[in-house]
């Protein structure tokens, strides 16, 4: 198993086609998400899981008309369920746990031949009121998961050199 491979190969794509996704590849990417870790394994998440049409189209116009949101056959709303809780260096582990939950997500996606992206630009209020996300809840991220619709171009990413360090800055 070399899942450097997937990872060194992920792109974001932002155009599907219209072909449904398997719903036993959708629970495999599902399962890799409550898989993940989380801070002291509180698991802060739930994730809705978006196939339906109608449901689609509202979240697209919630997250401004971006036509790759409208063009994902499906769409992960990825919430937490505690937005009070604190590491004990003081950062809140929410954002962190439901990155890395979305991350393992992603991962599963192109293992299952599919494509990814994270979209965080929509009117919060709007995504909580069609999936009657509770009002002390965040939708921190939604996660558009497809058959990539377009040939996907690697980035270039900085020279290891400039981002990892060993034992000081």
């Amino acid at each position: 198993m070399q899942v450097i491979e997937e990872i060194r190969e992920w792109v974001t794509i932002k155009k599907y086609t219209e072909e449904k996704i398997e719903p036993e590849a959708l629970e495999r990417i599902l399962d890799a998400g409550i898989r993940a870790p989380s801070a002291k394994n509180r698991q802060p998440w739930r994730f809705i899981a978006c196939t339906d049409k109608s449901v689609r189209n509202k979240i697209l116009s919630a997250a401004y008309g971006q036509e790759h949101v409208g063009s994902a056959p499906v769409i992960i709303a990825a919430c937490t369920t505690n937005t009070e809780y604190k590491m004990p260096n003081g950062q809140a582990s929410y954002p962190i746990d439901i990155s890395i939950a979305v991350s393992f997500m992603m991962i599963q996606a192109r293992a299952e031949k599919l494509g990814s992206c994270i979209v965080t630009t929509y009117d919060e209020a709007e995504i909580k009121d069609i999936l009657s996300v509770p009002y002390s809840m965040r939708v921190v991220m939604l996660l558009l998961i497809g058959h990539p619709d377009e040939k996907p171009i690697l980035t270039k990413r900085k020279l290891k050199s400039r981002v990892i360090a060993h034992e000081h800055w």
